[in-house]
């Protein structure tokens, strides 16, 4: 029987460091992290691999039930697979594992209060935003990358590995912002 533990968070700017020394504390051998919404099954690699690799007796663990996900079906269908390779789910907090069938019943429970919470959290930051716009407040969501720089280094001869270097991105995070830039002066 293996522990394997799952840490989840929803954006680059978050950290699961705190849930990994959980997870490892707990007595994971292995424990798998991905920064990724919990919304949908969509992109998450790293949970698809723990459930492909689950065995008999094994238990994937969890620090809370929001981090399997945010949505009830998503979470029953990922507690149906992990029973089918013949592995337990255990959330840490609270504490609750598919080992019993009251286990199953909180699970059900839970996530659909983490649903819930889910839908709240989407209609306060709609109302948010409505309000900031009604106010000329809203300027939209954080440009995360510095277009400028990209641009002015471009223009400058550097090369796209280097600029991808200098701006902190991805080479084709730079392709995708030079293509908007239209052809270069010559």
């Amino acid at each position: 029987m293996t522990k394997i533990g799952y840490a989840r968070v929803s954006t680059v700017d978050q950290d699961f460091e705190i849930q990994q020394l959980r997870l490892k504390a707990e007595g994971c051998v292995i424990v798998r992290a991905e920064k990724v919404s919990g919304a949908s099954r969509e992109g998450r690699t790293e949970l698809a691999t723990i459930i492909e690799f689950l065995r008999e007796g094994d238990e994937l663990m969890v620090t809370r039930l929001d981090r399997l996900g945010r949505d009830t079906r998503d979470v029953l269908n990922i507690v149906h697979e992990c029973e089918q390779r013949g592995a337990f789910v255990t959330i840490l907090d609270p504490h609750v594992s598919t080992r019993g069938q009251t286990g199953h019943v909180i699970l059900t429970v839970l996530g659909m209060v983490a649903q819930m919470e889910r839908r709240f959290i989407k209609e306060r930051q709609r109302e948010g935003i409505a309000r900031a716009k009604s106010e000329g407040r809203y300027k939209g969501g954080k440009v995360h990358l510095d277009h400028a720089l990209i641009n002015r280094l471009h223009d400058q001869g550097v090369g796209v590995t280097a600029i991808a270097k200098a701006a902190d991105c991805s080479r084709m995070q730079v392709y995708r912002i030079l293509a908007t830039k239209g052809p270069s002066p010559a």
